[in-house]
């Protein structure tokens, strides 16, 4: 499974960062991707990091301000989120990806979320 962790409240202009860590199989060979989702809106893939050279995909709304990254070796991956504005605000999901090309059709494993709250 994929636990998220790091989501709550902060205020505009804040940072978090997010935490997704994989239990009973390995990230290796796998891209990750970070996804959020609103009240009332479609969910959205806000990143992705593929494995096979850490090549990074960013939505264009949080380009410049988030950060994807990841450490095999830990079974861990981080979304660094800079600059946060109330438009941030949603459940966020990781999941991967086992073709490592960022297409999660067919995906393996989700998270089950956590929420990002920005406000002041």
């Amino acid at each position: 499974q994929l636990v998220e962790s790091g989501g709550g409240l902060v205020q505009p202009g804040g940072s978090l960062r997010l935490s997704c860590v994989a239990f009973g199989f390995t990230l290796d060979w796998r891209a990750i991707g970070w996804f959020r989702q609103a009240p009332g809106k479609e969910r959205e893939r806000v990143s992705c990091i593929k494995n096979r050279d850490g090549a990074t995909i960013y939505a264009e709304a949080v380009q410049g301000r988030f950060t994807a990254s990841r450490d095999n070796g830990a079974n861990t991956a981080w979304l660094q989120m800079d600059s946060l504005t109330s438009e941030d605000s949603a459940v966020y999901y990781c999941a991967t990806d086992p073709s490592d090309g960022c297409f999660f059709d067919d995906s393996d494993y989700w998270g089950q979320g956590t929420q990002v709250t920005v406000s002041s």
